[in-house]
């Protein structure tokens, strides 16, 4: 082996010490200036009558070395030489490179603190883990709750709300993308932002899960198939939660999370352990999508009572102060809400019972299920404007109706074969899908096979080709399908580029059906971004912006545990649903008030909850939700009443991809918290 040179080693230490970090780049600096100052002390020392010894000429080397200024006081030309010299090499060794090294560690410390790296110092606190497409209208859901986060902040103790955030970099693209969020803007000071990835334990405490109040973990775009799915890492956080409680024997927070696959829910809960719950992510979203096949116009629903901020929301109120009146008293005492039903315990569970008899008497414990615009209306009216008590006949039974319906979906994506198990799920209704696209057929039959192997009323036709090319949808007869679902693709390199695809199919779509001038099927949009909805003009089909919803339903039920069984209930087959029902001709009078609707709704064993118009307004809306009992309603023949009733597929046993069969709203039930 070749002996290095002595520079070589020199030049290899210096490097290993400059490495370690300012201090000891600082140290090797003052060295450097010691060894100059002793070299020049040196060379003025044998002057005569200069120095009285070897420590004054030192100090008068160190000081030409680090201050110029001292240049003009030399006498002799040997003296001024090496002070001219010891100037120069203070210039580029004092000055140029100790002012280097301090500004160069003053950038990066104040780099590192602004990467977010620093843990807080909280308590009380919601701490979101991951930065997906959700996390922001997540976070402006939370901002935007007003009188519901009062009360959730009441709960635990805290005086404001403090939200932090984990993404996988701090930066000020992020900080951006805050501010010009139409839902956070100047609210964005309120969201402190941490750097990490939420899989590895030192990013946890930096946002302090454990002493959070409630801890979020929105789920990503990964698909299913992937090695490393979304609900794979949520479990690795839920793991790294319950360890790091362990470690500093600490309780476990109230965690909400989504999960991809339903059949993962036991798996999840096992992992954890602590207070936990889960929202299903692909099988809500199938459940809404095909409620509004069931049901068309539902969709605008949905947007209102969990997205709109001016619309209508869904609240329970545990008050016992309330026990002893029955439904039909509590709903007259409310003008400006309607009463939907009762959370009631069952034992160690709970059970929604939902468009309940206005006899059924609120007992202590009980939750009162409403939906209204504000908080305050759900509060027994201080005024005189109390309305007749409601008199609700029992639904008559009827039998369900077979349906069979022609779907053809264009695009893929990891929620497809939960919309389709979803369908499946509906006694004496039928389906035949055609999937449009051009990802493997294979590959989708096998992962519609594996969600689920006994698929008993739906059948499923693979065409392999790209809808957007020229002349496919044409070749696809889109007239001759009752419902037309443009899907976005979660195997995009970005949301946007998913939504511009699905954005284009339609318009194709409905080029096709202009020219063909035949009945237009029901069309179904589903987008990622809601600033890309706007860009539909008169658009004729009825949008799905999944991440929102998503994001939307984890806020709420953050806030409110509860609100996920009264959702459940809602969109499960089997429990009681949101429909539409032609208005009678009687109801079309001059004058027609909604307090008559939901007299005339009630006598049907029904919950009037508003009107569907069947022309859209100057803001492209049908819909009117909760509207005031006592103004004049004009009703058209085109118009339809929503209503609240009892589902019309009777529900039976199937098959449940978590391996349940049957249906059960109980659930593992949430603990309310008797605090309103």
């Amino acid at each position: 082996m070749t002996p290095l040179r002595f520079v070589d080693r020199l030049k290899f230490f210096l490097e290993r010490q400059l490495i370690k970090g300012a201090f000891f780049q600082l140290m090797v600096v003052g060295l450097l200036i010691a060894l100059i100052s002793t070299i020049g002390g040196l060379l003025v020392l044998p002057l005569q009558g200069a120095f009285s010894g070897f420590g004054e000429a030192l100090w008068w080397a160190f000081l030409r070395l680090t201050d110029p200024g001292y240049l003009g006081d030399d006498q002799g030309s040997w003296q001024r030489v090496v002070s001219t010299l010891l100037t120069i090499s203070g210039y580029v060794v004092f000055m140029g490179t100790l002012v280097a090294i301090m500004t160069r560690w003053l950038i990066s410390a104040m780099t590192n603190l602004e990467r977010g790296l620093t843990p807080v110092s909280l308590k009380h606190h919601i701490a979101v883990l991951g930065w997906t497409s959700r996390t922001l209208p997540l976070i402006a859901k939370l901002l935007g709750t007003t009188e519901r986060m009062r009360l959730f902040l009441r709960r635990n103790d805290a005086s404001r709300l403090r939200l932090v955030a984990l993404a996988d970099e701090v930066s000020a693209h992020r900080e951006h993308q805050l501010r010009s969020d139409s839902g956070i803007g100047r609210r964005a000071r309120q969201v402190i932002l941490r750097s990490g990835d939420p899989l590895q334990s030192e990013a946890l405490r930096r946002v302090a899960c454990l002493d959070a109040a409630a801890v979020i973990i929105p789920g990503s775009t990964k698909t299913t198939e992937s090695l490393l799915n979304a609900d794979t890492e949520t479990i690795k956080i839920l793991l790294t939660i319950a360890a790091q409680a362990k470690e500093q024997n600490m309780p476990l927070p109230y965690v909400v999370a989504e999960l991809q696959d339903p059949r993962r829910e036991r798996l999840l809960r096992g992992a954890y352990g602590g207070d936990l719950e889960l929202v299903a992510g692909d099988a809500m979203l199938s459940r809404f999508m095909v409620q509004t096949l069931r049901h068309p116009g539902l969709a605008e629903v949905f947007q209102e009572m969990m997205i709109l901020p001016e619309g209508n929301e869904l609240y329970i109120r545990f008050q016992d102060e309330w026990a002893g009146q029955n439904l039909g008293e509590l709903a007259a005492a409310r003008p400006d809400a309607i009463v939907l039903g009762v959370l009631e315990r069952s034992g160690d569970e709970w059970r929604v019972n939902l468009n309940a008899p206005e006899t059924r008497v609120l007992e202590t414990g009980d939750g009162l299920v409403l939906m209204a615009r504000e908080f305050e209306d759900t509060s027994p009216a201080r005024d005189s404007r109390h309305l007749p008590a409601l008199v609700r006949q029992p639904a008559p039974a009827q039998a369900a109706e077979p349906a069979h319906r022609r779907i053809l979906l264009l695009g893929w994506n990891h929620r497809v074969p939960a919309l389709i198990h979803e369908l499946d799920s509906y006694p004496g209704e039928t389906a035949d899908i055609t999937i449009v696209s051009f990802w493997s057929s294979t590959e989708r039959e096998a992962a519609v096979t594996r969600y689920n192997p006994q698929l008993r009323r739906v059948q499923c036709r693979h065409v392999e080709t790209d809808y957007l090319l020229e002349g496919e949808i044409t070749q696809l007869n889109p007239e001759q399908y009752d419902s037309v679902m443009l899907l976005s693709s979660d195997r995009m390199a970005s949301g946007e580029e998913a939504d511009a695809r699905a954005m284009v199919g339609y318009l194709q779509l409905r080029d096709h059906l202009t020219r063909t001038q035949a009945p237009a099927p029901q069309v179904l949009l589903e987008l990622t971004d809601p600033h890309n909805e706007a860009l539909l003009v008169a658009r004729d089909s009825e949008v799905f912006l999944t991440p929102v919803m998503l994001s939307h339903l984890l806020g709420q039920v953050a806030l409110r545990r509860e609100l996920r069984l009264v959702y459940d209930e809602l969109f499960t087959q089997g429990g009681a649903e949101i429909g539409f029902r032609p208005v009678p001709e009687a109801l079309r009078e001059l004058g027609t008030t909604f307090a008559a609707i939901e007299r005339h709704v009630a006598s049907l064993g029904e919950t009037a909850l508003g009107v569907y118009r069947g022309r859209a307004d100057s803001s492209n809306r049908h819909l009117e939700l909760n509207p005031e009992r006592t103004l004049p309603i004009e009703l058209d023949p085109v118009d339809h009443l929503v209503v609240l009733g009892a589902d019309s597929a009777a529900p039976e046993p199937v098959h449940d991809p978590a391996g349940n069969t049957g249906r059960d709203t109980a659930g593992e039930g949430p603990q309310p918290l008797h605090s309103q």
